[in-house]
């Protein structure tokens, strides 16, 4: 994958790497910041490089894009992630982040999910895009809609629980026209 970087004001996102270890377990210990992901708590940096080796570098690989590195340019310190995994079972993209509790609440998800839109439409021309909330995270329900995401319906995440979720969606043509 060609080593795509983009910044705004206060972040820099990037592809993982090794050496990212340290920053990948801060996030994905801490059990508020997987709360409503469907995924489980890491708790060894062993973990955390199997993770940046085996999910993100190998989506790298495959599909050519997966989920960046969120580096908070004020601390200068990997605060987690923002972009895109392809999902097999449904055949589409899925719009994920995740950032540690302390940067909640600043618009970083926003942020960095603008940037990653304009990347994923322009540069990866992607088509459509999907997100997904559990319905007791309302904040990042408000994210979605801020970028303009539309929710078509409740169903469980593939591969995951089986507990509902809002599912999300934004094709290019709305991007477009949410841009004007």
């Amino acid at each position: 994958m060609k080593q795509y970087i983009l910044e705004t004001e206060r972040l820099l996102i990037r592809p993982f790497q090794l050496g990212d270890e340290d920053g990948v377990l801060e996030f994905s210990s801490t059990p508020q910041v997987v709360e409503y992901t469907g995924d489980i708590v890491r708790s060894s940096l062993e973990e955390a490089k199997d993770l940046i080796e085996n999910v993100w570098l190998k989506d790298y690989a495959t599909f050519g894009y997966g989920r960046f590195a969120v580096i908070y340019k004020p601390d200068d310190k990997l605060i987690g992630f923002c972009g895109f995994k392809f999902i097999s079972e449904v055949g589409m993209t899925d719009l994920g982040y995740r950032f540690l509790p302390e940067y909640w609440g600043k618009g970083i998800a926003t942020e960095s999910s603008i940037k990653m839109l304009e990347f994923g439409f322009s540069v990866l021309k992607l088509s459509k895009v999907f997100g997904t909330v559990y319905p007791q995270n309302p904040a990042s329900s408000v994210v979605l809609r801020k970028l303009g995401f539309t929710l078509k319906g409740l169903k469980p995440y593939p591969g995951e629980d089986h507990r509902d979720m809002e599912w999300y969606y934004l094709t290019k043509e709305e991007y477009d026209a949410n841009k004007e």
